[in-house]
């Protein structure tokens, strides 16, 4: 980890400040802040910015109990429930703990959220409650933004117009690849979408709209579709633009998931491994 300060806000009285230390060149900033600091909201507009130019944010060992990490989103931007309204989400392969736990199997590649909706959510919050076994369950980080900042011009003028269908059973044939029926249309059911390879951002920036729910580009042949979408895959998961966070119990990561892919490293669902996420709702289309 370098010691480069980036962004951070100045001291002023008894306002603490933000130390922001750079982690690698293109993708994560640490932070260390006190609660008092971060709850206050006070620098709120420079984390923000902070989370567009860098992707991930890391607050070591922060320790929030579960209304404060509610209460630190809502500083942020607006709080996006799921789906029976509950602000907070296990993040956890037990069943036991969440019923709904085959879904996230498709969280262990990589992918951003939301590719099923009109406005994808601007960030997750995730703070680590349990560990599991040593060795497991890192969470991986790709900043596409600056994958697609690195692309050839050639690349840039060829990727700038194209299309690709995303969808959930796409993901499903990547940890299920002979599904029952019943599972395949179930998942089926949920739909697909076509969206921009290239996400023209109000900002002005570009990023790469990849993952595991892409299924093919419009108009390509289906071979070379393959070759193109898994090429991408591996340019914007080259190291350089990778960051990997090793969990200790307290820690909160924020990821900006208009301009990063994540995934999980595969751990045992009975290793006692919980997270606990939050969502900031979009802000922005898909473009």
């Amino acid at each position: 980890m370098t010691a480069a300060t980036t962004g951070a806000s100045a001291a002023t009285g008894d306002e603490a400040a933000l130390d922001a230390r750079e982690i690698n060149p293109r993708i994560g900033t640490e932070i260390r802040a006190d609660k008092v600091t971060l709850l206050s909201g006070d620098h709120a507009a420079t984390l923000r910015d902070l989370l567009e130019q860098r992707g991930v944010l890391v607050f070591p060992q922060i320790g929030f109990t579960d209304d404060e990490q509610v209460a630190f989103t809502e500083t942020l931007g607006t709080l996006a429930t799921e789906r029976k309204g509950e602000k907070l989400y296990n993040v956890t392969l037990d069943k036991t703990v969440n019923k709904q736990a085959d879904y996230l199997k498709g969280s262990l590649y990589w992918h951003l959220d939301g590719t099923m909706n009109e406005v994808p959510i601007l960030a997750s919050l995730l703070s680590s409650k349990a560990l599991g076994n040593e060795g497991e369950g890192d969470t991986e980080f790709c900043n596409t933004y600056a994958a697609y900042d690195d692309l050839s011009d050639e690349d840039k003028a060829a990727f700038e117009e194209l299309r690709v269908v995303h969808s959930t059973w796409t993901t499903l044939l990547y940890y299920e690849p002979e599904p029952s029926l019943e599972m395949l249309q179930q998942m089926m059911s949920i739909g697909e979408r076509e969206l921009p390879l290239v996400w023209r951002h109000r900002s002005g920036r570009k990023s790469l709209v990849l993952g595991c729910t892409a299924g093919h580009v419009v108009g390509m042949d289906r071979g070379k579709s393959i070759e193109l979408l898994v090429r991408l895959r591996e340019w914007a998961t080259q190291p350089q633009f990778v960051y990997r966070h090793t969990w200790s119990v307290g820690d909160l990561v924020i990821w900006d998931n208009t301009g990063t892919m994540h995934r999980a490293t595969p751990y045992d669902p009975a290793s006692g491994r919980l997270l606990q996420r939050t969502k900031l709702a979009g802000e922005e289309s898909f473009a």
